[in-house]
Formats: structure tokens, C-alpha cells, sequence
């Protein structure tokens, strides 16, 4: 896969094959940072709170403020980058994350950390939200499909090692070392994006101010609400919360109709592909959100094994996916992408429902072929269906479809994380219903994946 994407051939646009190289590096760097976060993190939280002195449950915001922030900010900086530029805003993304993590590393308290991890989130909205964009002007049309399978395989395989890498950071450290060891590297990326990502024309008119406002309590009111409801707020709280984002959702859809400059042009939704594509999305990352966070509870929890032994019980379906990504992302540029997304939910709901079932046996060896199945599937999907997103787009708004993506895929995981929660608090709840749970949601995802099967394939966008 890596080889035939820097290959030349006359006429290809885009950048050449060394700088090509070069820029596909530092996209691939900044992206495992920003997305390895929330994983790395969420496992150091224990002895960050034992260190700091303070409860867990306080303790949870030091991962709760990154994602909320960066949820909320996504959309803002993809439409920002249409009028500054791409490389301008990821640059300085990845200087804005590298100083939040070196701020982050060296905080004395945890309320000096929360502000560091404010600063940290900012710099990884920008990051997350301009990747698959970048690719486009990074690669010509015909290696698309293999460029956002790299994106894909990237994002997928930071979230499903994060837990791993964050184990084994700690057992050779303590809980700084989780945020200073992305100083060295985001200083590295830094300086290879300064001299080698690709300029593009910039398009003038005015930044949609309100509808940034607003898009930042739809997603950071989401967002929260699902946490808090995950995790057992008050549900006057809850509900108010849930009440407002609709509410901001409801005005941000009307203002983004009547205004001239759109934050998320809503045209992007008329392509049928996209759309489906984009509710594909969220109910497959919702299952996956989901099965991450139930999946440590069952090894640890119900099977008794060590947080190491877990770690390799998991590591399965990381690898599977790096392998069926590079496939799939090759494949996307000759097939029908929603067959290849079809196929890849159907083994990754065969996976869910083989987690689900074989939870009781008390053996976690039997797990190995379930999430075996889990990544094969998973990376048949993502690579295509991301390839879907950002060629139905047009050239000109791939940053405003890059930032949805992002979006969407942020939206999806905070809601798998806060169904398994909500479930597990139940009188009845347990680690086996929320995996079954997850299952119906990747069948959710394989019912509207085949339903695009009968709509035209939309992957000439200029």
C-alpha cells in the first residue's frame, strides 16, 4: 500500500513523491497524537489521581476536558482553514497540542492540568479536523481511496493501542511521562509541516462567527451530556443539558440556511452517499466506543486476568485492522465503497455478537477469534466509508467534510463510552448486555450501509 501511494505517474496532481513522502508523515505523526490521547490517558487516570491526591471521579475530567473541547472546536477550525489556509491551522494545531502537553507534564495541581488539557484539546480539534482534507491536496484523485485508508488505519489503530501504549509508559514511568513523551515528537512533526505541507488557494469572505458559537454547544453540550450521563449526573443537569444542545442544533441547522458563509455548508448533506455515509459513521463508532470500554471490564473485571495479560488479549484487534485497512483502502479506489463497508460491518457485527456470547465462558482465550473478526471488519469499513465522506465532497469544502468526519466520529465514541456506563449502572446491567448492545448497533450500521448499496456511487467530486 505505501509503495503505490508515492508512485508518480505524468499528469498526477498533488505533490511530488518525496515531499508527498514528507507531508504523509507529519499527518500520520500529528494524527497518532492527537488521537492516542484519550487512550493513553484514560489508562494513566488511577495514579494520576493517587499522585495529585485527589478522587477519580475528578480525576476523569483531566480525559473528559480534552475530548470535550476538542469535540467542540472540530468544526470551527475546518471551516477556519478554508480562509487561512490548511497547513497554516494544522501547523499551528500541532504547536498548540505540543505546548498543552508540555504545560500538562510539568502542572503541579489538577487544576493547572485542566487548563493545560484546554489548551491541549484546541490543539487536537485542529489536528483531527484538516487530516482527510490535507490527503486531498497531498496525493492525486486515483490514490484517494489508499491515502484515506492510511487516515483511517491511523486514527483506528491510535485508539484501539492507546490503552497498551499507556501501560506500558507507565510501568516504565509515572503519569507526566504520558504527556511529555508527545513534546519530542510534536516538535519533530512541527517542524517537517512548516516545510513541507501543501499550500492551497485560500477563499475569501467572513468567518461564521455565531454558527461557530453554536456549533460549539451543539457538540460540547452533546458531548457533556453524554458523559455526565454516563457517568450518574442529576437529571435536572442532565436533562438541561441535553435540552440546550438540541435546542443550539435546532438554530445552529436554521442559521447555517440563511447565512452567506456557512460553518458546515449543509449542500454536503444533499449527496446521498454522504449522508448515509456520515449516519454509518456514528453507529459504527458508537459500537466500537462502546466494546473499547466494555472489553477491559470483562478481561479485568469478570475474567480476572492482569491490566498486562488485557492488554495482549486486545491487541488482536488493532493488528487485524492495520492488515484489512491497507486492503481495503486499495480497494476503495476500483470498487463500490458501500460494498466494501457492507462486507466489513458484516464480519465486525460476526465479531460483536461472538463477544457478546462466548463473555460468559469465563476464558478470555475465547475471545481471541471474536476480536480477531472485530478489526478485520472494522478496517474493511472505515477505510471505504471515510473515502465515501471526503469523495462525495467537492475539492472546495473537503475541509468542511474532513471536520464533520472528525465530528461524527468524536460524537460516536462519547456515545458508546456513556451507553456502556449507563448500562453497567442499571440493576440489571452488566459487561455481556453492554457488548450486546454494541452488537445491535454495528447491525444498525450494516442495515443503512446496505440500504446505500441501491443509491449511485459518488466519486467524481471537483
Amino acid at each position: 500500500m505505501l509503495k503505490r501511494l508515492f508512485e508518480e505517474r505524468l499528469g498526477d496532481e498533488g505533490l511530488g513523491r518525496q515531499q508527498r513522502r514528507m507531508a504523509t508523515l507529519v499527518v500520520v505523526l500529528a494524527t497518532l497524537l492527537a488521537v492516542l490521547d484519550l487512550g493513553i490517558v484514560n489508562i494513566a487516570l488511577p495514579s494520576l489521581a493517587s499522585s495529585l491526591g485527589v478522587e477519580e471521579s475528578q480525576a476523569v475530567w483531566v480525559a473528559t476536558t480534552y475530548q470535550l473541547v476538542c469535540a467542540a472546536s472540530l468544526l470551527s477550525f475546518a471551516a477556519l482553514s478554508r480562509l487561512v489556509g490548511q497547513w497554516r491551522v494544522f501547523t499551528c494545531g500541532l504547536v498548540i497540542y505540543s505546548l498543552g502537553a508540555l504545560g500538562a507534564a510539568l502542572a503541579p495541581d489538577l487544576e493547572l492540568l485542566l487548563v493545560w488539557r484546554v489548551v491541549q484539546g484546541l490543539g487536537g480539534a485542529a489536528i483531527l479536523s484538516l487530516g482527510p482534507s490535507l490527503y486531498r491536496n497531498i496525493f492525486p484523485r486515483r490514490l484517494l481511496g489508499r491515502a484515506i485508508g492510511l487516515n483511517a488505519m491511523v486514527v483506528a489503530f491510535g485508539l484501539a493501542s492507546g490503552p497498551t501504549l499507556g501501560g506500558v509508559v507507565l510501568t516504565l514511568g509515572n503519569w507526566p511521562w504520558v504527556f511529555a513523551l508527545n513534546v519530542p515528537v510534536g516538535l519533530v512533526a512541527i517542524g517537517l509541516a512548516w516545510r513541507v505541507l501543501p499550500y492551497e488557494q485560500l477563499r475569501h469572505g467572513g468567518f461564521d462567527w455565531l454558527g461557530a458559537l453554536l456549533s460549539v454547544l451543539v457538540m460540547g453540550g452533546l458531548v457533556l451530556t453524554m458523559e455526565r450521563l454516563g457517568h450518574g449526573g442529576h437529571y435536572l443537569l442532565v436533562s438541561g443539558l441535553g435540552v440546550l444542545s438540541l435546542l443550539s442544533m435546532a438554530v445552529f441547522v436554521w442559521w447555517q440556511r440563511r447565512t452567506s458563509t456557512p460553518l458546515v455548508p449543509l449542500s454536503l448533506f444533499e449527496a446521498p452517499r454522504f449522508a448515509s455515509a456520515s449516519i454509518v459513521t456514528v453507529l459504527a463508532f458508537t459500537a466500537q466506543g462502546a466494546a473499547f470500554i466494555a472489553l477491559p471490564f470483562l478481561y479485568q473485571g469478570v475474567m480476572g486476568v492482569s491490566p498486562l495479560d488485557a492488554a495482549l488479549f486486545f491487541t488482536p484487534w488493532p493488528l487485524a485492522l492495520l492488515v484489512s485497512g491497507a486492503v481495503a483502502g486499495r480497494l476503495a479506489d476500483k470498487r463500490d465503497p458501500a460494498l466494501l463497508v457492507a462486507g466489513g460491518l458484516g464480519l465486525f457485527l460476526c465479531g460483536m455478537v461472538g463477544l457478546g456470547w462466548l463473555s460468559t465462558t469465563g476464558s478470555a482465550v475465547y475471545l481471541l477469534i471474536p476480536s480477531l473478526l472485530c478489526g478485520l471488519g472494522y478496517g474493511f469499513f472505515q477505510a471505504p466509508n471515510n473515502r465515501e465522506i471526503m469523495g462525495s465532497a467537492p475539492l472546495a469544502l473537503s475541509a468542511n467534510a474532513s471536520g464533520v468526519l472528525a465530528s461524527l466520529r468524536t460524537f460516536g465514541q462519547c456515545l458508546g463510552s456513556a451507553l456502556v456506563a449507563l448500562v453497567m449502572a442499571l440493576p440489571f446491567g452488566n459487561v455481556t448486555l453492554a457488548l450486546w448492545l454494541a452488537a445491535v448497533l454495528a447491525l444498525l450500521a450494516l442495515l443503512a450501509s446496505v440500504l446505500r448499496l441501491s443509491q449511485p456511487v459518488q466519486l467524481t467530486a471537483t
